[in-house]
């Protein structure tokens, strides 16, 4: 129990944390006397959400040792907790930390006793990236849902019902929550209104506000029942841009009016539901600030907006300070301290932590930020790691991992899902279903983008495998996404084997050799099934092919899903989340939002 004079000194710290912002609680009472007792670096690092190569938090491989030595610093993860006192650790398929549930339990437990060995014992809060769909870091054997336009697809559809998001969060959230992560960055709340939006795209429940309102409310609802944070994202919103935040600066145009109706509705639902934390946008808005400063560094829109007019008072965690978008205007030293005057709480992923950390630390001595504003920022997040049950002991359970992540009811709750979002476009004949009778033979080729976890696909191999299950004799031919002449030419020469061509396509443009491709197969009087396996718009620049079907992700639950409605076995369900303008003449549609087969 703290003393009396603890207990004191954290009414004073929570007092000077409303000075700048927060609200006070009735259940301030231990995250605040934990306050009361930190020293300025160690409230410093609390701020920070680092990466860290390796499996294992004391003894990683060596080349991840050597990798974290040049970035960081440090050898390990213990080390990192013990040098930075960070508050959290982000979990990267590439940085090598999920090989699998078990050793990412282990991970877990080995930062936690690293952080509750310290002084003050303040827990991690370990977070990641499980989107579902294309961007997702924890592969196999966990469970992999459809992705958010899928899901779209699927509550548009005959039978679809928004709870159904809920489902998924808060299965993905008790998986994460089996291997100690406690903070998911998802759900995606952008409304995606630019087709050729390169970052949000398929990451997006779709174009209508209103349904993208209600299915990020549900999904915030079952994460956060399973006991994960979930994280809304990228504030003021992200879906009407043609340039990718981690490479470039976006601007979005959006008057105040469009704003309110179009961006604002998801957020405000999702606050409403009680989301533990919201992610903030690289991107220029300048209807919302004429400064020129990115939404992670603009006060007007995260005190003004979010914090002030929407009544938000819980995390707010910038999007990875490595990305161009927050880099365009300022130095890596100054983002930091910019973006915590701007509202911000938690700092993600700089580019250099020991400059971030040094720079945060020199704005306080300097006077340029007080320390009641950094104790704002740690107040929310102890109090995050405190309703979150942090520490618990054992953090995660190894031995009980198994019994969890990827059981197969929530295996089975994920087909359920995924059989009702395929979405069918076109159907000229009508050539769907195929049959085993009629086109024994299939051939499956097309592009195969890499697994996002690194443990599902390759897509035309997953088809083809399904497709044969359900009675037919399919081959699998992988032509890529940039399919070269004679590629094409043996394509060809393979479809005269055949009853029968599905083909997968991503992200087709007018000069896409995948288009000539499509062309040439429709060509040889094949019948020819088109899967796009990420952006449903692909359908409008292949007029010519028979059969088109939209999967919105090429994780191996939707190409299966894919694979039952070629084959007759499902009746396709799912209706377009967001409309398909064509591609010479964006003002006319072709197929609006709702649009959708079935037979």
């Amino acid at each position: 129990m703290p003393s009396r004079r603890s207990v004191l000194a954290a009414g004073a710290g929570v007092t000077a944390a409303l000075a700048v912002g927060g609200t006070a609680r009735a259940d301030d009472g231990r995250p605040a006397a934990l306050l009361s007792r930190m020293t300025l670096a160690e409230k410093v690092g609390q701020l920070f959400v680092a990466r860290v190569y390796g499996h294992s938090a004391t003894e990683p491989d060596p080349a991840d040792a050597d990798a974290n030595l040049t970035e960081l610093g440090v050898r390990t993860a213990a080390e990192l907790v013990a040098k930075y006192h960070v508050g959290g650790i982000i979990y990267f398929t590439w940085a090598h930390n999920t090989r699998d549930p078990r050793q990412i339990a282990e991970l877990s437990n080995g930062i936690q006793r690293a952080a509750l060995g310290q002084p003050r014992g303040v827990p991690v809060l370990i977070s990641t990236d499980q989107e579902h769909g294309i961007v997702c870091r924890i592969g196999r054997p966990a469970t992999l849902f459809p992705g958010a336009m899928a899901l779209g697809a699927m509550a548009l559809g005959a039978g679809g019902d928004p709870a159904d998001a809920r489902a998924l969060g808060r299965i993905a959230g008790l998986e994460l929550r089996a291997m100690g992560v406690r903070q998911n960055y998802s759900p995606v709340a952008d409304v995606n209104v630019n087709p050729a939006n390169p970052v949000i795209g398929v990451r997006s429940f779709g174009a209508d506000p209103e349904a993208v309102t209600a299915l990020v409310a549900e999904e915030v609802r079952g994460c956060q029942e399973s006991g994960v944070a979930a994280t809304i994202k990228h504030f003021p919103g992200h879906g009407d841009t043609a340039v990718d935040s981690h490479t470039g600066f976006p601007v979005i145009t959006h008057t105040r009016e469009v704003w309110e109706r179009l961006d604002a509705a998801p957020f405000r639902a999702a606050i409403a539901a009680g989301v533990d934390s919201i992610m903030t946008g690289h991107l220029l808005v300048p209807a919302l600030d004429d400064s020129g400063d990115p939404a992670t560094l603009s006060r007007p829109i995260l005190t003004g907006i979010l914090r002030e007019r929407l009544g938000y008072d819980g995390v707010v965690v910038t999007d990875a300070l490595g990305m161009a978008g927050v880099r365009t205007r300022y130095g890596d030293d100054r983002v930091p301290v910019l973006a915590l005057k701007a509202g911000v709480d938690q700092l993600l992923d700089p580019p250099d932590l020991a400059l971030a950390h040094g720079a945060v630390l020199k704005a306080v001595q300097d006077g340029e930020l007080t320390e009641e504003r950094l104790d704002a920022s740690v107040l929310r997040i102890l109090r995050l790691k405190e309703k979150l049950g942090l520490p618990a002991e054992p953090y995660a359970d190894p031995d009980a991992v198994g019994r969890v992540v990827g059981r197969p009811g929530h295996l089975a709750e994920a087909d359920r899902i995924a059989v009702r979002t395929t979405t069918l476009l076109v159907n000229e004949g009508p050539l769907l279903p195929l049959s085993p009778r009629a086109h024994p033979r299939l051939l499956v080729l097309g592009a195969d983008p890499a697994s996002p976890s690194g443990t599902t696909g390759p897509p035309t191999t997953v088809l083809a495998d399904a497709l044969t299950a359900l009675g037919f004799t399919a081959t699998a031919l992988s032509t890529g996404t940039d399919p070269s002449a004679d590629t094409i030419e043996r394509a060809v020469t393979a479809a005269g084997a055949a009853d029968a061509v599905v083909v997968s396509t991503y992200n087709v443009t007018a000069a896409s050799p995948q288009r000539t491709l499509v062309e040439r197969l429709t060509a040889t009087g094949r019948p020819v099934v088109a899967v796009a396996v990420r952006n449903p718009y692909d359908v409008a620049q292949l007029p010519s092919v028979p059969a088109f079907l939209a999967a919105y992700s090429w994780t191996d639950v939707e190409l299966r899903a894919a694979a039952r409605v070629i084959a007759g076995a499902a009746r396709p369900q799912g209706r377009l989340p967001v409309p398909v303008q064509r591609a010479d003449d964006p003002a006319r549609v072709l197929y609006p939002l709702g649009h959708g087969l079935t037979y």
